[in-house]
């Protein structure tokens, strides 16, 4: 699945359109209520055709007004680019903590390059501010720091229908890659902060950023707890999941390669070379490589047929 009109299955207003979007993706949440349209986040670029053609599903003969994003990971803001090129007046919102790489283009610092995934160059006119609020559709939704995955990261919390647009702070299984991490930055601590600052929050739906809307329950978070403590007390635990994850990406991207190919491709991108210098010293890149893929294969994510590297 690429992506989806998620028809709400909690109490979500009629003016929110969830589109459920599968891995590269995350989620897009559209507004259409009020006297602008808004959306939450744009995805990945290899999509940007089929995310055009959800909002203009949508929207109809209308333009999209306004555009946030949670957070510049490429998953996140690869679309930003394409919508502001279809929608010439439409004014982007980010997070603050990168407005200078972005006005600079610094595709380092907003770790394109180095995790090898592609989002192509975009512009912003606002940055969001943390404590204030801001009006989605015809409600004002308050902006949180939810610093951890990303340093820089935001949530969004409709306290009235107590709807959490989380992004990668909490999914329904967990939450995302703690990035920070694997770059030599304690950021745990800050992954439980943000856990209880949406336990505080006491929210009752959630919209992730990847998965389904799914309704809030102690337990969920819970579970991402304990997840959390598994890295602490294993991050090299954590530094392997999140190796796969990123194989797994570039697999999802180009979903079908010469094996040889896309180990040269790993062994070139410099946050492997990173992550394997902080954790795994011992193993060759190559054979570390190899094993990682092999682990894909073991669960199913992954196949060999031949000399290619296949997605399933």
């Amino acid at each position: 699945m690429v992506g989806r009109l998620v028809i709400p299955v909690r109490d979500l207003p009629a003016e929110l359109h969830v589109f459920e979007r599968g891995w590269l993706s995350a989620n897009n949440i559209l507004f259409v209520g009020g006297d602008h349209t808004l959306m939450v986040d744009s995805g990945y670029c290899i999509h940007a055709a089929q995310t055009l053609s959800l909002v203009d599903g949508v929207l109809n003969d209308r333009a999209l007004d306004v555009l946030v994003n949670t957070h510049l990971h490429s998953d996140h803001c690869g679309g930003n680019a394409a919508l502001q090129a279809r929608y010439p007046e439409l004014e982007t919102w980010i997070p603050p903590g990168q407005a200078q790489q972005v006005t600079q283009w610094d595709p380092i610092a907003l770790t394109y390059l180095p995790t090898g995934q592609l989002c192509p160059q975009f512009n912003f006119q606002q940055t969001l501010r943390p404590g204030s609020l801001m009006r989605f559709g015809t409600s004002d939704w308050e902006i949180h720091a939810s610093a951890g995955h990303d340093p820089h990261s935001v949530i969004f919390f409709e306290p009235e229908r107590k709807i959490l647009i989380s992004a990668d702070a909490l999914w329904e299984s967990g939450f995302g890659v703690v990035f920070p991490e694997l770059e030599g930055t304690d950021a745990f601590e800050q992954v439980g902060a943000t856990l209880d600052l949406i336990e505080s929050l006491e929210p009752v739906t959630v919209i992730p950023g990847h998965g389904r809307v799914f309704g809030y329950t102690p337990e969920i978070l819970s579970k991402a707890r304990q997840r959390l403590d598994s890295f602490v007390t294993n991050p090299v635990k954590h530094a392997r999941h999140a190796v796969k994850v990123l194989l797994k990406f570039k697999l999802l991207e180009v979903q079908k390669q010469d094996f040889s190919e896309f180990r040269r491709w790993a062994a070139r991108t410099p946050y492997f070379g990173q992550i394997r210098e902080r954790f795994f010293q011992d193993v060759a890149m190559d054979a570390w490589i190899d094993q990682l893929c092999a682990e894909l294969i073991m669960v199913g994510v992954a196949e060999k047929e031949g000399r290619y590297f296949l997605n399933i």
